[in-house]
């Protein structure tokens, strides 16, 4: 028997409606009374065939954007198999299921827990199933089926930007293309007109308009000119729902910026411009500044300046600043007030860059009229050349002139003009001038083989006011004077072989003169009158500014003659006529019979004058050693240990005892002291010096004090002993000074302690009996005796 199953599937489209907070398997009430049953079952006639299931399904269809506080029922699911006992169980799964969607196990009812959002999800995919609740086996094969997620309008139209930026040319024709916006819906533009979005104006007309479907911005009024308005904001809105009222809108800024074009001609702001100017201005300085104003901008707005007629045309110039494309005025020329003192010059400025669709508006040029005038300075005297050149030969006498220079005042004062030399550019004063007249003259001779040039400098200042001066070049060029002999080239030493044949040349002269000539050198060559005819040489002159020696006779001989004196007469043919006689050196030598010098008597013709540098060297050497030597011995000498003062101790004579220990100066407060000497119970036991350092420390021995009526004598012997056997005593560098000599003494006592008061009793004559060593003494007391008995 074939058994025949049926599914039920019902759906509700409509309005959203209040869903049912009782248990899935209660149908609420809010749901509307007809609903739409689609039934997919096998046909039990045979029409349909199915072979694995028994349920078809058509998708399900939900709003957005549900706003009911209830679940939103989506549709219910039925199988043929449900008998209505509970055996079945619903299962679902897929997109959503069991968190988005939720199924009623008992009876199939599908509902929605949260607001959906077409533009996150537009459709969900979820698959069905009816299993046995007491085996768990599926009734039906496991079945998919859609949720398709229907649009409202909920969203906006959105610009791709908040606020555009654009630029066009100022004066552009209606309808030129400024910018095109664009907005978006995020709803379904295949479902109603949610996502059709229209463009509208909100601000900015009359100047621009929008094209309602494409945003593209134009603008709608002609000759927009940029320098009465350069900006332009507008305000574009874009709205759904084809523009019908009740659709979502958006909006944009739109900010349009009129770039420049040249549209507007210079224009200078005053016909007539004044200016001053000092004659004493030097060229290229500027004398004003004049200024066009363009009122566009950039290179529209650049400006060429130019002097296009007036009678300074060639005195002035005009270049553009192009920082501030002013125009600059500047001196060409020197100007000069007692020439001209009033230029008229008209100025053009002209646009650089020229548009030729604003031609029509007329020339983008403009002049304007420049008065110049002339200021009267003071000054400086203006020489009559801008240098002076001057000629004078070397033999002219001292104070005469040469040339003369003249400036003269420019100014209408004609100020009186003096004149100077600048002695920087003449500091051997060789030349003066007339402070007068400016003549100027030699105060020296004159050598043109000595400086041929001298450059010297004038000033010429005014005696009212000095510090207007001016200064020129003055070249003197000194003139040749045929004050020079001519003389020979060079040295000539030559030799003559002792073998030597008659009319042999053994050596050819030339000369050369200092003086200059115009013509060139003609020199003649000849032997002196003393030497012409008694000379065992001859000399031709080749009429070329040279001449040969020549031997006159067979053979010479050096042991009779060694050496020969050639006087040679050299003569100028310049007027005056100038001679000189030199003289050649010929040397008589020993040489082979191809004439090669062997040996002379004058070893200079052989070796060279000098030693060698072997020779040199060698002798170097010896003196660097003698040197060495010397050096030597005396530092062997200062090493010497001098010699001892006291040569034997029978010596007599009084001692001088030399200590090599050295002193400690300002600090040796340790010396020696006499109070200490007298009251030794001051001595401080633990005192030691300062300076040295002693080998061993003794303690200082106490001494007895002396009394007072002890003899002086008595006691430094005491002492010294004392400090003779010390060696901690000090001092160790002092001078002790003893009033006594000691025993022994011929002489005695020479203290005048113990003269006489008076000279008359005294007798010297025991001197001459003391010896050859008081004899001096002995002589200048007796001759003192001598006169005064006289």
């Amino acid at each position: 028997m074939r058994t025949y199953h049926c599914f039920w599937l019902l759906f509700w489209a409509g309005q959203p409606h209040q869903s049912f907070l009782t248990p899935l398997s209660k149908r609420t009430s809010g749901f509307p009374e007809e609903e739409k049953v689609l039934v997919l079952s096998g046909n039990s006639r045979g029409d349909f065939h199915r072979s694995k299931r028994s349920w078809m399904w058509n998708q399900f269809f939900l709003l957005e954007e549900y706003t009911g506080t209830d679940y939103q029922y989506v549709g219910k699911l039925h199988s043929d198999q449900d008998k209505g006992d509970g055996s079945l169980k619903y299962i679902l799964s897929g997109d959503g299921a069991g968190d988005l969607f939720i199924i009623n196990e008992n009876t199939g009812d599908i509902q929605a827990t949260k607001r959906l959002d077409r533009e996150e999800k537009p459709v969900y995919i979820l698959r069905a199933q009816a299993i046995n609740r007491r085996t768990g086996r599926p009734v039906e094969p496991e079945s998919e089926f859609i949720i398709k997620i229907h649009d409202i309008n909920d969203n906006e139209p959105m610009f791709t930007k908040d606020v555009y930026n654009a630029s066009i040319p100022e004066m552009s024709d209606v309808g030129t293309f400024v910018v095109q916006v664009t907005a978006t819906d995020a709803d379904d533009p295949t479902y109603g007109n949610s996502a059709k979005v229209v463009y509208s104006i909100l601000q900015g007309q009359p100047y621009f308009s929008v094209e309602s479907e494409t945003g593209i911005i134009k603008t709608a009024l002609l000759n927009m000119d940029r320098e009465n308005r350069e900006q332009y904001q507008v305000v574009i809105q874009a709205k759904d729902m084809g523009g019908q009222m009740g659709g979502l809108s958006g909006t944009t800024t739109v900010n349009i910026t009129l770039t420049d074009v040249n549209d507007n001609p210079p224009r200078f702001p005053q016909s007539t411009y004044q200016f001053r100017a000092p004659e004493s201005m030097p060229p290229d300085s500027p004398v004003g500044r004049i200024k066009a104003y363009d009122a566009d901008v950039d290179e529209n707005a650049e400006i060429e300046y130019s002097i296009t007629e007036g009678d300074g045309y060639d005195m002035f110039g005009i270049t553009t600043d192009k920082d501030t494309q002013e125009g600059i005025i500047t001196v060409k020329k020197t100007l000069d007030f007692e020439t001209k003192n009033l230029y008229i010059l008209k100025v053009e400025a002209t646009n650089t860059h020229v548009d030729p669709r604003f031609l029509y508006l007329g020339p983008f040029k403009d002049s304007a009229t420049v008065r110049i005038q002339v200021e009267d300075v003071d000054e400086p005297p203006v020489f009559s050349r801008p240098a002076y050149i001057m000629e004078v030969k070397e033999d002219v006498p001292i104070n005469s002139v040469i040339g003369t220079v003249t400036a003269q005042d420019p100014d209408a004062a004609k100020n009186p003009v003096k004149y100077s030399v600048d002695r920087h550019t003449d500091m051997d004063r060789i030349f003066n001038i007339n402070s007068a007249n400016g003549s100027i003259f030699t105060s020296k001779p004159l050598d043109r083989e000595t400086l041929l040039w001298h450059n010297i400098t004038v000033i010429a200042a005014e005696i009212n006011n000095p510090k207007q001066s001016s200064r020129v070049p003055v070249f003197i060029k000194v003139l040749d004077v045929n004050d020079n002999a001519p003389e020979f080239a060079m040295f000539y030493e030559t030799f003559v072989c002792e073998n030597a044949k008659a009319e042999q040349l053994i050596q050819t002269l030339s000369a050369v003169d200092k003086d200059d000539s115009y013509s060139g050198h003609q020199f003649s060559f000849s032997l002196a009158p003393e030497a012409a005819s008694s000379s065992n040489f001859t000399l031709q002159d080749n009429r070329d500014n040279t001449a040969g020696i020549f031997t006159r006779k067979n053979r010479y001989n050096r042991n009779e003659m060694s050496t020969y004196f050639l006087p040679v007469v050299i003569t100028d043919n310049e007027y005056p006529i100038q001679s000189s006689t030199e003289t050649v050196t010929i040397r008589v030598c020993a040489c082979d019979h191809r004439g090669k010098m062997l040996s002379c008597n004058a070893e200079a013709l052989i070796h060279p004058t000098g030693l060698s540098t072997g020779a040199l060297i060698a002798i170097l050497l010896c003196i660097i050693i003698l040197l060495v030597t010397v050096v030597l011995f005396a530092a062997l000498r200062r090493q010497r240990k001098k010699e001892p003062l006291i040569i034997s101790k029978e010596d007599i004579r009084d001692n001088i005892v030399s200590y090599n220990d050295e002193g400690g100066g300002e600090e040796d407060t340790q010396a020696f002291d006499i109070g200490t000497l007298r009251n030794p119970e001051a001595i401080d036991d633990n005192k030691l010096r300062r300076d040295i350092v002693p080998e061993a420390l003794f303690m200082p021995r106490r001494t007895a004090t002396a009394r007072d009526n002890t003899d002086v004598r008595d006691f430094i012997n005491q002492r010294l002993k004392e400090n003779d056997i010390d060696p901690t005593a000090p001092p160790y560098d002092s001078l002790a000074t003893y009033a006594y000599e000691g025993n022994g003494s011929v002489a005695e006592s020479l203290s005048s302690l113990e003269s006489v008061t008076t000279d008359g009793d005294q007798d010297y004559d025991y001197l001459s009996d003391w010896g050859p060593r008081f004899k001096k003494l002995a002589d200048m007391y007796g001759a003192m005796d001598s006169d005064k008995d006289s």
